[in-house]
């Protein structure tokens, strides 16, 4: 009964959709700083995650976002730039958002090879969790590396002493998928027995993603958030890169008024943090009706007005507590600790191996990884610290560049530095005003 009530809420929102279809405006003159880009569209249950992924998979930058979606139709206005802080200029590119945003997600391939969202009939797509380790990716890749894989993409992040990772590979004979069950089999055996190590029987798991598609950073956050790594543990008082002073603040609160649960966070600004807030929320099942986000010079300010899918905005403490452990943990995930190595070498069977084996041997640990092939061409980055989570010895960088080669391992220092937090207080005036008129101006 309730399957054949969703499937006709489903066809009549295909039907709204069809008779009142998306409508895209990207506008480079209005902003002298940004593009700003406005959607205007019936409201559906994650519309808003599409938008912003469709954004962040081609690495613009939101700089502003103003967000609204009562009385069933969703608009928001969005200002972006790209990596190098410029507009956005290229035809192309604007013609491929409109026609990306107005149009269903899957009738669009991807532009220029842009890998966020992957088809997995051409590779095998590897899920991997465990309790983090040092050597623990060496420990992966040399096992993959055994078993004949090639591995041509991946991403790893590490988070309270967690790690996961989505892994594509091919069999490296050829070049294709690995489909014989039993090598499945063997390949999930070797590295279940690696990421147990010697204390994480019960948690350490390897599967396989189901056909289809799969967008590899939200799995990440799924497969984080499925192994409840935003649950607190104790943490290091000894010099650790991760410490009070750099962690987001998050205050969830009532509004009374309007049957509102309000989120309010600040937290130092990177890219695709907006991606990882809407992305987090979206999968507990809470749907933002308003929001707006702003970027300073350094941290990033962010107001939403939320409720559950099923209307009722946040009522237990407990819930409320669960909230803001896991939008802190959506942000720390993909928080750059550390040192930045970035690699590009010519491609080959047990490529990563050999370098992750290197940091190793050399006593660093890597906290994040993000692994791409592309014309045979290995582009890797590695966000590193010492064993105790400490920054590099610079004498260890140039050991290690010495043998790896030089030109081929470049180093990137990132400030582990942040700047000073405010005095408390919440940002709800960013959207108080909003309640007190009838129309919302941007």
């Amino acid at each position: 009964m309730f399957e054949k009530f969703e499937e006709t809420d489903d066809e009549f929102a295909k039907l709204l959709r069809r008779i009142n279809p998306p409508r895209v405006v990207i506008d480079n003159d209005s902003c002298g700083d940004a593009t700003v880009i406005q959607v205007d569209s019936v409201n559906k249950h994650g519309i808003l995650l599409h938008v912003v992924q469709v954004l962040t998979d081609l690495n613009l930058v939101i700089k502003k976002a103003y967000i609204s979606s009562d009385g069933g139709w969703f608009m928001d206005v969005f200002n972006v730039i790209d990596r190098d802080g410029e507009k956005i200029r290229d035809p192309e590119l604007i013609s491929y958002i409109q026609k990306r945003l107005e149009s269903d997600e899957d009738l669009v391939p991807s532009f220029k090879g842009m890998v966020g969202l992957m088809p997995t009939e051409e590779h095998t797509c590897i899920e991997l969790t465990g309790t983090d380790r040092p050597g623990l990716l060496s420990e992966v890749c040399a096992v993959l590396a055994d078993l004949h894989c090639n591995l041509l993409n991946a991403e790893i992040w590490t988070h309270n002493a967690r790690a996961a990772a989505v892994v594509l590979v091919t069999d490296d004979t050829t070049g294709y998928a690995i489909e014989d069950p039993n090598r499945l089999a063997t390949i999930k055996e070797m590295l279940c027995n690696v990421l147990k190590g010697n204390s994480d029987i019960n948690t350490a798991r390897m599967t396989l993603s189901p056909p289809g598609v799969t967008h590899r950073e939200r799995r990440l956050h799924q497969i984080m958030f499925a192994d409840r790594d935003y649950e607190n543990i104790e943490r290091s008082e000894g010099g650790g890169v991760h410490d009070k002073s750099s962690r987001p603040h998050v205050i969830v609160a009532d509004c009374t008024e309007k049957d509102y649960t309000v989120i309010t966070m600040r937290s130092k600004d990177r890219p695709k943090l907006l991606f990882d807030i809407v992305c987090t929320l979206t999968d507990m099942q809470y749907v933002i009706f308003h929001g707006v986000v702003h970027t300073g010079r350094m941290e990033a300010y962010q107001e939403y007005y939320i409720r559950h899918v099923d209307g009722v905005p946040i009522s237990s403490e407990a819930e409320r507590e669960r909230v803001m452990q896991c939008l802190e943990a959506a942000v720390e995930r993909r928080g750059s600790e550390g040192l930045q190595l970035e690699l590009c070498a010519k491609d080959r069977v047990g490529l990563l191996s050999d370098i992750t084996r290197i940091f190793r041997e050399n006593s660093l640990c890597i906290k994040r990884a993000e692994i791409s092939t592309k014309g045979g061409i290995a582009r890797d980055t590695f966000y590193v610290t010492d064993v105790s989570g400490c920054p590099v010895d610079p004498k260890t960088v140039d050991s290690i560049c010495r043998q790896i080669g030089q030109g081929i391992l470049h180093v990137k220092w990132n400030s582990n530095s942040s700047p000073k937090p405010q005095q408390e207080k919440t940002i709800s005036f960013l959207l108080g005003s909003f309640f007190k008129a009838r129309t919302f101006r941007h």
